[in-house]
């Protein structure tokens, strides 16, 4: 008897890579692979049909966090015990998926990150020096705020389980990029266990990557968050995103259920 671990892939143009990062996913610990095309244009969606994935194709690109929200959906409906988000534009080494389950699986974490900055130097694996610096500018206020340490927030490679999945109010959560770490502002709130394990990236011409408007967007939009967040945990202005949220998990099992 074993959980039942289901990946999913917030996909949007990943013709190129989908292949390759399917292909490389250990079969034996996967048991449904979900794709969610956020409206691509090019042959995603005839790929992932193709590879014979579970395919869900929305009408035109809604955003990042869209993406996820039908994603996280329609894992849990699969009855899905671990959800792994794994990004198909192959950036992320999939072979390591049992690495980034296994504190999970130990009962040891609710919340899995494979972090580019344990283990080695990102700049080295190709990351741009201005995306390192706001990095770890960014993951320095966010442990402030959260009280945590950790190497990294801003992963593309994490792993939840169900019951943390089905406290965390998602859909309240933005559309665009800023839902990544509105997720893990939920997380802390519920005092969920959050674990990292190290995951080396590969940067090249076909793997996604935020241009710098996009990153300035993106940083400034995780200010505005931090400071959402501390109006809320010092009971100045409450957060509907943020509230009950405790009470929820508290009645839930944090170890993944058995399936026979």
């Amino acid at each position: 008897m074993k959980p039942k671990v289901v990946v999913v892939m917030p996909a949007y143009n990943a013709a190129k890579t989908l292949r390759m990062t399917y292909a490389e996913l250990p079969r034996d610990v996967v048991d449904l692979v979900i794709v969610v095309d956020d409206g691509s244009s090019d042959e995603t969606a005839r790929i992932a049909r193709e590879l014979g994935l579970e395919l869900f194709v929305h009408n035109r690109n809604y955003g990042y966090g869209a993406n996820q929200k039908t994603c996280y959906r329609e894992a849990l409906r699969a009855g899905a015990d671990i959800v792994v988000m794994v990004h198909p534009d192959y950036q992320y080494d999939p072979t390591l998926l049992p690495q980034v389950i296994a504190p999970i699986l130990q009962g040891e974490a609710d919340v899995v990150l494979g972090s580019r900055l344990l283990g080695g130097h990102p700049m080295q694996q190709g990351m741009p020096w201005w995306k390192y610096i706001s990095n770890r500018f960014l993951t320095g206020l966010e442990n402030l705020v959260f009280g945590l340490s950790l190497a990294e927030y801003h992963t593309g490679y994490r792993a939840y389980t169900r019951p943390v999945l089905e406290a965390a109010q998602t859909e309240m959560n933005s559309d665009n990029f800023i839902f990544d770490q509105e997720i893990m502002a939920q997380f802390v709130e519920i005092k969920a266990r959050i674990a990292e394990v190290p995951v080396p990236t590969r940067y090249f011409p076909q793997a996604s990557s935020a241009s710098f408007l996009q990153s300035t967007v993106y940083g400034l939009s995780i200010l505005f968050l931090l400071g959402r967040y501390l109006l809320h945990k010092w009971g100045i202005r409450r957060q509907r995103q943020f509230q009950s949220l405790s009470r929820r998990y508290s009645s839930a099992a944090v170890a993944p259920s058995r399936h026979a």
